[in-house]
């Protein structure tokens, strides 16, 4: 995303250059004046809208509103500059008067929620500044001749220490005397939205973190069940201190899921950071997720029924419309499994486990990045050429769409669940597809539906598949399912099938510092109660 606008129009104000280029922000800027006299200072800040157009076009559609802290206090409330200037490429100013005491002078500009996020196409609409001053009110008094020459000797004095103060610095970014900064001091110091937890908290909540109160455990540590002071009842993630992957994707699913608001993700209450201490904080999923419903021990497996299964592939078809197309920025999950769909008492589907997510920039047309997923929900395109776009979600939706609604084991000369499908789908027996358990009970309308839309989901060409919004109008019998145009070579041709195991077996035997093979669990994940996990090869680019 581009966070600098570069205006073209003709300016016809006074310092028209100031308003040329302007810095954006989707959520929030904040702009540190360091080392400045303590006193008192006059901050003026310079607007103009030059992104949005004021023309009866599509592009005049977009409002940009936000607020203004000088020092943390609200100087400007839903500001909208287009509003305040009455009009487009007109220079707006505005001068506040604030007080140093600590050396340092904030100023920070924060999207308060208001205004567009997508029209008219989807960019940045948050905060807007063109440029800044910091004058101090303080006027120094003229030196005499005296004060002149001394102010010489101390300049040479001081030019000395400042080549000794250049030259430490210059060894001390080099690392010759920085410590290397903690986690702590990382996260502490991203901009996060999201709560935060003490450790005495966390440990109040589990009991000490009591044995009796773990409910899994998988690449990234164990997770606890809780329960706050308050009668909520959590899910704690406590990362290993023996897992370096868990702090990639520790910072990687606070980024992600931290400002995302759905009824179909996981929520995030919000993390812990203490000293080495890591813990994620979501809401408790009572049904765990589904491939435990589906395929977990005989005795925990839930009796799901048709309505059930419509209804959980049509919240995962929600969860994934809103982070390809409503959320402000694109997301591809790039790790949709049943084992990362969980259920909670009402057998509502969120989408959970964001440990391996990308965004996915408007401007390019792929991610070109290291394979990391697991087998068998993976696309094709991405599995063996590592072309990543949203598509790959859509594929991955289509695999747990099969598996929810059928009970298929790889048997004879089916690859798997998709080749099966496909031959049934060209004999026009695709009703064999359904999962016996359901018996009769089930709209076979629906089932068929269902399964067309699992085929089409999982096409081998990504530009075949369909939207997830599109998805989502299918399942609800909205939208028609279009003829589906598939090629079963994809699974059933050997060579091909075979240069995707080639490369899931390179990827499982490199052991180096540069690519880790680890086994990514969902956020419920374990071998016990909460079970399923998958292998997965990390490297983000």
């Amino acid at each position: 995303m581009d966070f600098l606008a570069q205006n073209f129009s003709v300016l016809r104000t006074n310092n028209s250059e100031l308003y040329t280029r302007a810095r954006l922000s989707p959520l929030s800027r904040t702009y540190y004046f360091r080392c400045l006299a303590n006193g008192n200072y006059t901050v003026t800040l310079h607007f103009a809208e030059i992104v949005i157009r004021d023309n009866r076009s599509y592009q005049s559609l977009g409002r940009r509103i936000f607020d203004v802290y000088v020092q943390e206090k609200l100087e400007l409330k839903d500001l909208n500059i287009k509003n305040e200037a009455k009009g487009v490429d007109k220079a707006v100013i505005r001068k506040f008067k604030t007080v140093v005491r600590n050396k340092t002078l904030t100023i920070r500009f924060h999207w308060a929620g208001k205004g567009t996020t997508a029209i008219p196409r989807r960019g940045t609409y948050g905060p807007l500044i063109s440029a800044i001053s910091v004058d101090s009110d303080h006027k120094p008094r003229v030196l005499n001749a005296w004060e002149k020459n001394l102010k010489f000797v101390v300049g040479a004095v001081v030019s000395v220490l400042c080549l000794i103060l250049v030259i430490l610095g210059i060894l001390w970014w080099k690392g010759y005397f920085r410590p290397k900064p903690s986690r702590e001091q990382v996260l502490r110091g991203l901009d996060l939205q999201t709560g935060f937890f003490t450790f005495i908290q966390m440990k109040a909540a589990t009991n000490n973190f009591d044995a009796a109160n773990k409910i899994g455990k998988g690449g990234f540590g164990a997770v606890y069940k809780g329960v706050l002071l308050d009668g909520t009842i959590i899910a704690i993630k406590k990362l290993s201190s023996q897992s370096r992957q868990g702090d990639r994707e520790f910072l990687n699913e606070l980024g992600m899921i931290s400002g995302l608001q759905h009824p179909n993700v996981v929520r995030l209450y919000g993390c812990c950071v203490e000293g080495t201490q890591l813990l994620l904080v979501y809401e408790y999923m009572e049904n765990n997720s589904l491939a435990h419903a589906l395929f977990g021990p005989q005795e925990s497996q839930l009796i799901l029924d048709w309505p059930s299964r419509q209804k959980i592939c049509l919240d995962i078809a929600k969860g994934l419309a809103f982070l390809h197309e409503e959320s402000s920025l694109t997301i591809v999950h790039r790790d949709i499994k049943t084992t990362n769909v969980l259920l909670d008492s009402n057998l509502n589907a969120k989408i959970s486990d964001f440990g391996l997510a990308k965004f996915d920039e408007g401007e390019n047309t792929h991610i070109s990045t290291r394979i990391a997923g697991t087998i068998g929900y993976m696309a094709p395109e991405y599995a063996l050429w590592g072309y990543l776009t949203y598509k790959a979600d859509v594929y991955s939706f289509g695999i747990v769409a099969g598996k929810n609604n059928t009970k298929y084991r790889p048997e004879g000369d089916y690859v798997c669940l998709q080749d099966r499908a496909l031959v049934l789908q060209q004999k026009g027996n695709l009703m064999e597809l359904v999962d016996p358990r359901l018996g009769t009970q089930f709209n076979e309308e629906e089932a068929i539906r269902m399964a067309k839309v699992a085929l089409l989901c999982t096409n081998s060409s990504p530009a075949l598949r369909p939207t997830m919004s599109e998805v989502v109008n299918m399942l609800e019998g909205r939208a028609l399912v279009p003829k589906l145009i598939m090629d079963p070579s994809i699974f059933a041709d050997e060579s091909r099938f075979g240069a995707l195991k080639d490369q899931f077996n390179q990827m499982q035997s490199r052991k180096s510092s540069e690519i880790t093979t680890i086994t990514q669990s969902s956020i419920y994940s374990s071998s016990t109660a909460w079970s399923g996990s998958s292998s997965t090869s990390v490297q983000h680019p």
